[in-house]
């Protein structure tokens, strides 16, 4: 069976680095994850697999016991994880997150966090902006830190802060000075590394949210607490700008995970339609079998070449805010397509949990929403990229 292992989003680029992830992921079969699914639990061993592979530590320097690799490797990662029917959202973060502390933390901080969480002894997965109020308007968000000797005190609360109860350490992002206080829009938030394992229960609170998928995401409340003016990142003020380049780094690395995820739904559809027979042949032989699952097929291929133009672009320091956005929601919608192509495709079985179609159908559904909406993506093209007027 054609699984599309070489149509990857840099056209089988990586070939060596895609078939270690593959080799790693054939050791978690669709059991263990339907009964992950099933009991909404972390996969603890597929993390620490990762992990003990090196893969989560691809964007780490060498010099801090990383791998040293650029955004495109990182990107083949995490779509061969997804391409094999795997759930590469244990874990993502880990990567995503880099961008932040690599491009804007302290000599200092590099030194003391880097060589921990290469060697898997420290865990980076989690990222506290999100709000329940302000929502997607990150300028718009509460919690605040205040000065206080040689630290900050901060009191606020973050919703939707996915693996918070799996991580060792969390980005936080909180305003430093009061909005209408600040010297510009952008201006009054700062970013801080907080460790998540002294902070539990002296100041933090986290609480699991249920959702459809399994998610691991989670409530945090944040009440009077202290953070060491070294876990400062950046300049006080400057934080918004820095999570930039981490949500960048997200949105294609998310791009290339709906890649990865397009790819199984095409394959188990096509496997599905050239073996199924009804009324004497393969349904796959019937047009309306085929065309769908060929359309899908192409908008996918076509959404992996901006999934690909975008990585690039940050792997060479440009200015990519637009591609990033682009790979995102073409990816997400591609992605999407094809879920619903092999659903309709397998139909009643496809509600089957043996097949893990339905499983995948609900974890692909969730990045048309996060960690950008389509329609906040698409207001940013219309402001940004055509020069239309704000309509927000």
């Amino acid at each position: 069976m054609n699984d599309g292992a070489a149509d990857g989003i840099a056209g089988g680029a990586f070939a060596d680095i895609r078939e270690q992830v593959r080799a790693l992921c054939a050791r978690f079969p669709g059991a263990y994850w339907r009964a992950h699914d099933r009991g909404r639990t972390y996969p603890a061993e597929f993390v620490r697999a990762l992990t003990e592979g090196g893969w989560l530590a691809c964007l780490i320097p060498e010099a801090y016991g990383g791998s040293g690799l650029g955004l495109r490797e990182a990107a083949a990662i995490l779509e061969e994880i997804q391409a094999f029917g795997c759930n590469a959202a244990a874990a993502h973060a880990q990567m995503y997150t880099m961008g932040t502390i690599l491009r804007h933390g302290s000599d200092a901080q590099k030194q003391r966090y880097l060589p921990e969480v290469a060697a898997g002894r420290l865990s980076l997965q989690a990222f506290g902006v999100t709000e329940a109020e302000s929502g997607t308007d990150t300028l718009a968000l509460r919690t605040r830190a205040v000065r206080d000797g040689d630290g900050y005190v901060v009191n606020g609360s973050k919703v939707w802060t996915s693996r918070a109860e799996h991580s060792d350490l969390m980005l936080l992002l909180a305003r430093t000075t009061p909005r209408d206080a600040a010297a510009g829009r952008t201006e009054g938030l700062s970013v801080f590394i907080v460790d998540l394992r002294a902070a539990r229960g002296h100041g933090v609170e986290i609480r699991p949210i249920p959702t459809m998928i399994n998610h691991a995401t989670c409530e945090v409340f944040i009440d009077n607490l202290r953070v060491p003016v070294e876990n400062l990142v950046g300049e006080e003020g400057k934080g918004f700008r820095y999570i930039l380049d981490g949500m960048n780094a997200e949105r294609i690395l998310i791009g290339a995970e709906c890649i990865g995820d397009g790819r199984w739904f095409v394959a188990r559809a096509t496997e599905y339609a050239a073996g199924r027979k009804v009324f004497g042949h393969a349904i796959g032989r019937n047009q309306g079998v085929q065309f769908p699952i060929a359309r899908a097929y192409a908008r996918l291929r076509a959404a992996a070449l901006m999934v690909e133009r975008a990585a690039a672009m940050f792997d060479g320091g440009e200015t990519c805010g637009e591609e990033a956005n682009l790979a995102k929601l073409l990816a997400s919608e591609a992605s999407w397509e094809a879920a619903d192509t092999c659903m309709q495709t397998f139909g009643g079985y496809g509600f089957a949990e043996e097949y893990d179609v339905e499983r995948k159908f609900r974890e692909a559904r969730l990045y048309r929403t996060a960690p950008i909406s389509t329609n906040m993506i698409l207001a940013y093209i219309a402001e940004h990229v055509l020069g239309l007027p704000r309509s927000y």
